[in-house]
C-alpha cells in the first residue's frame, strides 16, 4: 500500500477513438463524415460536392438553366411619384443619395442598387431629377409639373 500511495497522479486521459462503433462513446457509422453541421442544416456551399463524382455541380450545371441564375433576381429599386411628392419640397434636388436618406431602412447593398421612377400619382412641385431613370410617363409628369431631368 505504500507503493500506491507514492505514485505520481497522472491528469492526462488518453483520447478516444473515434469511429470504433457505437460503444466506443464517439462514433457510429456517420462518425468523421460530417453528418451535422452545415450539410444537415443546408447552409452547405453550392459548389461544394463532398465525395460525390458522377452528381458533382459541374455535371449539374447544363440543366440549372437561364444566364446569371447565380445574381440577385432585382438590382432595381422602385420609387413612386407619389413618394417623391410626399418627401421633398418645391425646389430640391432628387438624386439617388437623397431618395435612401429619406428610406427608413436601407443597407449598404441597397446603395448599389439603381433607382428607377415610376409614374404611379401625381407630381405637383419642381423637382430636378439628377442621375435616375424615369419611365416615359414619369418624365412626362415632370416636365408638366415644371422640373428638370439631368442625367
Amino acid at each position: 500500500m505504500d507503493i500506491l500511495s507514492s505514485l505520481k497522479k497522472t491528469t492526462t486521459k488518453q483520447s478516444k477513438r473515434v469511429g470504433r462503433g457505437i460503444g466506443s462513446g464517439v462514433g457510429g457509422h456517420t462518425t468523421g463524415r460530417g453528418a451535422k453541421g452545415d450539410n444537415v442544416r443546408g447552409h452547405g456551399k453550392l459548389t461544394f460536392d463532398g465525395t460525390k463524382i458522377k452528381k458533382g455541380w459541374l455535371k449539374r450545371l447544363p440543366f440549372l438553366r437561364g444566364k446569371h441564375r447565380l445574381l440577385p433576381l432585382n438590382d432595381t429599386y422602385i420609387v413612386s411619384l407619389t413618394q417623391i411628392n410626399s418627401w421633398f419640397k418645391a425646389g430640391d434636388v432628387v438624386d439617388k443619395k437623397t431618395i435612401f436618406e429619406k428610406i427608413i431602412r436601407t443597407t449598404k447593398r441597397d446603395l448599389t442598387k439603381k433607382v428607377k421612377i415610376l409614374s404611379t400619382g401625381d407630381l405637383d412641385k419642381k423637382l430636378t431629377f439628377k442621375g435616375l431613370e424615369l419611365s416615359e410617363k414619369a418624365s412626362s409628369k415632370v416636365l408638366a409639373s415644371g422640373g428638370k431631368i439631368e442625367s
